[in-house]
């Protein structure tokens, strides 16, 4: 389903996005800022596949995000793909 998390929603979402280790956070809270900077939310389809991930360990999560290994077994799913790989985009370079 791919229907706009409300506030509450989303505010849990963070929440538990937070992780112990600062690489992993720093690259949750760029795929928070780079889906809501054109003004959009998450969508739920977005946390399902954002939880799936949350729900591995730290070094586990770095692996992915780092493209050290891909999805697989029960993390092999559309949502978990979409979502790792906005999560792995770079930052755009901004121009001076």
């Amino acid at each position: 389903m791919d229907t706009p998390l409300d506030e509450r929603s989303l505010s849990k979402l963070r929440w538990r996005c937070r992780r112990g280790l600062l690489e992993n956070d720093l690259f949750v809270e760029r795929f928070f800022r780079r889906v809501e900077s054109g003004g959009e939310t998450i969508t739920t389809r977005q946390a399902d596949g954002l939880m799936a991930l949350m729900d591995l360990s730290d070094n586990d999560l770095l692996d992915l995000l780092l493209a050290r290994r891909e999805p697989q077994d029960e993390l092999d799913r559309p949502d978990v793909r979409e979502v790792l790989a906005l999560m792995r985009q770079p930052e755009p370079q901004h121009q001076r």
